[in-house]
């Protein structure tokens, strides 16, 4: 005859539903919780991409408005020494030179700029035992730049200056019209070596300060 198993206390059997509810509780709060914080966010527009590129849009917009305030500031500087610069000298560095205008009501003027070169010019007539000793001052409308130009390449402005003053003959020195037909040689030569090398001449007249032939 079989045995028939023992079956537990009630005592025994009753305590675990308890425990299972308390679990299933804390289980239900906890996906609440998770529920209304993930429709919270959803309401809002977290997760929308819109939301998220404006975001990383602000970020960055954050970090460019730092870049660019220091740009400005670094452009600004730059800016101010080179105008000083320019306003000094009344030259820019970019571009060919400009001509330099006066307030008129009534015309337009334009300021003359001067420079005279230092060291005499000494030749000998051609065809002659004449000796011709000249000092010249060159003239432009426009900015200090041609005034530079003319001083950087002083050594070869003296030599195509020279060239041309040795073509003078003592039939040329008795033209009424002499001195002014040479200052236009001298013009042209000198206009012709700025053009060679700096792609412009810009002087105007060249005027003579000493002028002796013996």
């Amino acid at each position: 005859m079989a045995t028939k198993a023992p079956e537990l206390p009630e005592a025994e059997a009753k305590p675990a539903k308890p425990m299972l509810k308390i679990i299933l509780a804390v289980v239900g709060v906890i996906v609440l919780v998770v529920a209304v914080m993930v429709g919270t966010l959803f309401m809002t527009g977290f997760f929308s991409p819109k939301a998220a590129a404006s975001a990383d849009e602000q970020l960055e917009d954050a970090g460019g408005h730092g870049e660019a305030k220091a740009d400005a500031h670094g452009e600004k500087k730059a800016e101010g020494h080179g105008e000083k610069k320019a306003d000094g000298k009344g030259a820019k560095k970019d571009g060919p030179p400009e001509k330099l205008s006066k307030k008129s009501p009534e015309l337009t003027r334009f300021e003359y700029n001067y420079h005279q070169l230092e060291r005499e010019f000494l030749v000998n007539v051609a065809g002659s035992r004449k000796v011709m000793s000249v000092q010249i001052a060159i003239m432009t409308h426009y900015d200090e730049r041609v005034v530079t130009n003319v001083k950087k390449h002083e050594f070869a402005v003296r030599s195509v200056v020279m060239d041309a003053m040795r073509q003078t003959t003592e039939a040329d020195l008795v033209k009424p019209e002499f001195r002014k037909e040479l200052a236009l040689r001298l013009r042209d030569a000198i206009n012709t070596l700025l053009e060679k090398y700096e792609d412009f001449g810009g002087i105007e007249e060249v005027y003579f300060t000493s002028f002796i032939v013996q």
